[in-house]
């Protein structure tokens, strides 16, 4: 009888654990973390083979099954099996930290870590280390490669080579996904919907962009966002991207899965060269059960390094004008060569003058400096000079006049993709720069990257673009990078990265073949890139249809739809990009005028990935607040509470809305502006026309306000 209860019992765990496979491996005692809230739970184990393997549940429920972890080296074996656990060490932490400038002033920093670390059973016994972080907005986790134990190899010059990284994220079920190619020179795509498993079958579709690019095949770039059958939203991204390659993930639709891909050089043959000791950028999943709460989330931020620049109060969030737009449409140029140049003291003035007088502290001039005439050449080592400009535009002169009108320049550098020749340049420019008193500066990368077999997003210039980033912080410069390498949160131990390009922003309507950004693309954005850092998306057009320069493109959107944009896509600066005689005096430029750039708070209202989404947010150190409300190709109707203003104070909200018949396409420059009284107990009624959008500013109402200003009735 007691040998028949053993066989009972011996049978129930060996059901229990057959049951528990496919999200414990097959060994005993998994390592966990759980967060604060317990409801994100990461889990950890080895293999019977020692490959290292994790799983992430959310609510008990598996949201990522059993994958695993490891690396390809070159001249070494595989960094992938034959582990054994010698210890663990776990910790809590929780602090609040303070934004310089963001989407809020403070932010929640709160987490479990699980350190796992790992050695080889057989020689030579290389060690590793992995972090697991789990917060109540998602994870991260990185590796920590450890210098060799062995007495011969104590130099503190031991290198790996990485050749590829095998962290896999194994998918529960084929998810509803939003992505864009695994693109190693540009991010400046549209956004497709599709099921996972139909990735496979259009991952090679290509932007209509200036250069050449290079993608992979069955891959996506990050953030790539996905939704379960049953609603939880989830974005893989990566967070500290410091002297690594950047990551995009390929794609297995048959097993659900992904796998990371890293940009490997084409000149060097790997992706990765590092010293030991070191750690590699997080990997992260944002997990959430609203869309909004993706945007809310700070895991990526919070997954940096403090700042390390400390008081940064001489960049200030702006609003800014520039000469730009016109060179897109045609009514100018760069060069000089060609009769048309833009880029004119005179020119300059005229954007300052109608800058001062409508709020905007900013000025940008494209096309300023010699060099313009070769930049696309096939050899564009040493074309730009970055301090010496043309012969019609009187730098110091354009410097003087924006001063004394409350103006501030902002310099553009392009590099045409030759970062040396830049790097040659940089004490040079960024020293005329600091001598001039201008903060900020709009890089560029435009072209493939010299030299040759390096790209955008691989190791050479993700280490580039930092250098970038440093030597402006030692000038007190801030900087706007296009054509850059992804967002991942450095902006937190960098607060003078502002903000970068990084996706198809208003440019592409000027001259794309393909139609432009489609209506739902910034229904899209947010969700997407913008869940990576700010964006420079350079909205503000009114003359949507292009007349009379581009008879073949337009804006796909209303015009209160490019108003809305200044609240939906997030930046510390935000462009009015029009030309200024397409603004003059027209009633709806006072919203620009109005809105803020640097906030106390955000919040998402509302928000379907892809359909719309409505966005509040509170001006930093003031009581005002500012509404957009988005949508796709459809039209909506959308209520917005209000319970977010103060209790107990009246406000004017003036609403700028589409017209009765405003259409995206048909008619969209209809609009309406309306002003009435509000509190915290209305709810506004929010009917966005196709492809259209509402901006609302709500601004504390004074007593004659009250009097002369009727209170919102929904009618």
């Amino acid at each position: 009888m007691k040998v028949f209860k053993n066989y009972i019992i011996w049978l129930f765990f060996i059901t229990l654990w057959a049951g528990c496979a496919s999200k414990s491996p097959n060994i005993k005692s998994p390592l966990t973390i759980t967060s604060p809230s317990n409801n994100i739970k990461i889990g950890f184990n080895l293999k019977p083979d020692g490959t290292p393997v994790y799983w992430v549940n959310h609510k008990g429920k598996a949201v990522i099954d059993t994958s695993v972890l490891g690396f390809e080296l070159k001249d070494q074996k595989a960094l992938q099996n034959g582990f054994k656990i010698l210890g663990k060490d776990t910790t809590r932490f929780s602090e609040t930290w303070k934004m310089p400038w963001g989407e809020q002033a403070k932010v929640l920093n709160s987490y479990r870590q699980l350190v796992v670390k790992l050695e080889e059973k057989e020689a030579p016994k290389r060690r590793l280390n992995i972090y697991f972080r789990a917060y109540d907005d998602g994870i991260g986790f990185r590796y920590e490669f450890l210098a060799s134990n062995k007495e011969s190899n104590k130099s503190e010059n031991q290198q790996v080579i990485i050749t590829e990284e095998n962290t896999q994220f194994k998918l529960t079920a084929d998810h509803t996904c939003w992505w864009i190619p695994g693109d190693w020179d540009s991010y400046e795509h549209l956004y497709n919907t599709t099921k996972f498993s139909e990735i496979d079958a259009i991952s090679k579709r290509k932007s209509a962009g200036l250069m050449q690019t290079t993608i992979m095949t069955n891959a996506v770039n990050t953030p790539v966002k996905m939704r379960t059958a049953e609603g939880l939203h989830l974005s893989f991204h990566e967070a500290n991207l410091t002297d690594y390659a950047g990551m995009t993930l390929k794609v297995d639709p048959k097993n659900l899965s992904m796998k990371s891909a890293l940009v490997s050089s084409k000149r060097t043959g790997y992706a990765v060269k590092r010293t030991l000791p070191f750690k590699t950028p997080w990997r992260t999943i944002q997990i959430s059960e609203k869309a909004g709460d993706l945007i809310a989330s700070k895991l990526i931020l919070n997954l940096n390094e403090p700042n390390k620049l400390g008081d940064v109060k001489w960049f200030k969030p702006k609003k800014y004008v520039g000469i730009w737009w016109e060179m897109h449409l045609g009514k100018s140029s760069w060069d000089k060569k060609s009769g048309k140049h833009g880029a004119t003291t005179k020119n300059a003035k005229a954007f300052i003058d109608f800058a001062a007088k409508n709020n905007i502290t900013g000025l940008l001039v494209e096309g300023w400096n010699t060099g313009w005439e070769d930049w696309l050449g096939k050899e564009r080592e040493g074309v730009f000079d970055f301090v010496t400009p043309y012969p019609d535009y009187d730098l110091k002169e354009v410097v003087r006049y924006a001063k004394e009108k409350g103006v501030e320049v902002i310099m553009h550098h392009e590099t045409s993709a030759a970062p040396r020749t830049y790097e040659k340049q940089l004490d040079s420019a960024y020293t005329l720069m600091n001598n001039l008193g201008i903060k900020s500066v709009k890089t560029g990368y435009v072209g493939m990257i010299l030299p040759k077999g390096e790209y955008h997003h691989g190791q050479w210039m993700v280490n580039h673009y930092r250098k970038v980033l440093t030597t402006a912080a030692k000038y007190n410069i801030a900087i706007n990078a296009h054509e850059p390498i992804k967002a991942t949160g450095i902006r937190r131990t960098y607060p003078n990265a502002i903000a970068r390009e990084g996706v198809r922003g208003q440019e592409f309507n000027a001259w794309a073949s393909d139609g432009g950004n489609k209506p739902d693309h910034t229904t899209i954005v947010p969700f997407t890139r913008g869940l990576a850092g700010p964006i420079d998306f350079t909205p503000g057009v009114f003359n949507i249809k292009l007349e009379p320069y581009k008879d073949k493109n337009q804006i796909n959107t209303t015009l209160a739809k490019q108003l809305a944009l200044y609240v939906v896509i997030y930046s510390p600066i935000q462009m009015a990009c029009d030309l200024i005689e397409h603004y003059g005096d027209h009633p709806a430029l006072q919203f620009i005028r109005d809105v803020g750039v640097d906030w106390e708070q955000s919040k998402v209202l509302d928000a379907a990935i892809g359909d719309y989404i409505t966005v509040v947010r509170q001006q930093k150190g003031t009581d005002k607040w500012f509404l957009g409300s988005v949508t796709d190709e459809n039209a909506r109707d959308l209520k917005a509470s209000l319970a977010f203003l103060k209790e107990g104070t009246q406000y004017v909200a003036t609403v700028y809305k589409d017209g009765k018949e405003a259409h995206w396409d048909k008619n969209p420059t209809d609009y309406a502006i309306e002003k009435f009284i509000v509190n915290n107990k209305t709810t506004i009624d929010l009917k966005l026309a196709a492809g259209g959008g509402t901006a609302i500013s709500f601004i504390p109402a004074t007593q004659q306000d009250i009097k002369d200003i009727k209170p919102y009735s929904g009618k």
